[in-house]
């Protein structure tokens, strides 16, 4: 499953080191969570979402209210809360891993189809809201080559396009961490 959190940050002088906390921070405490597959942080290319979207590849709902989770991963944000805002979280169904997106790679997310990604030459993985918000309830993921995607400004409505933040870190014995299936 792909449990997503995305969050956009209103203060300025102290996302730096916000940034710097989420990725060298919490990401390695959640991907040492049992039951946590891979992590990856992007930041948005595209107007109209969440500046901040973090990919895990979980097993289920029940790794999130467990107590390893709250020990090492949840929660933690007390000193940057106040300035957090537009924050959504969603567990998905239909794909097992995030595929990792490298240098070079776009992340493209649809919310109103496919259709628009095909047009777009790219292949998506449908996703399935089933626990959290469950907004949106529908989900196409795709990877892309950066020049695939060459007018950020005008995607097509419900598409929104992010870069890597982080390299996707993955869990001992994941060999094939990074493909979506």
């Amino acid at each position: 499953m792909i449990y997503t959190v995305e969050c956009s940050f209103a203060d300025p002088g102290s996302e730096a080191e916000w940034n710097d906390f989420y990725s060298l921070d919490k990401l390695p405490a959640l991907i040492s969570v049992s039951g946590f597959h891979t992590s990856q942080r992007f930041k948005a290319l595209s107007r109209g979402c969440p500046v901040y979207l973090a990919l895990h590849s979980i097993d289920g709902l029940d790794i999130l209210t467990g107590e390893e989770y709250r020990k090492k991963g949840g929660g933690n944000f007390a000193r940057w809360q106040q300035h957090i805002t537009d924050w959504h979280r969603n567990l998905y169904d239909g794909i097992d891993r995030a595929p990792g997106i490298v240098e070079g790679e776009y992340l493209a997310l649809s919310a109103t189809g496919p259709e628009s990604l095909i047009r777009l030459g790219l292949t998506p993985y449908a996703m399935q809201a089933v626990a959290m918000e469950k907004v949106p309830e529908h989900r196409w993921l795709a990877k892309a080559a950066s020049g695939s995607v060459s007018d950020i400004e005008h995607l097509p409505e419900g598409v929104h396009v992010y870069v890597s933040m982080t390299a996707q870190l993955t869990s001992d014995g994941d060999a094939d961490a990074g493909k979506a299936r």
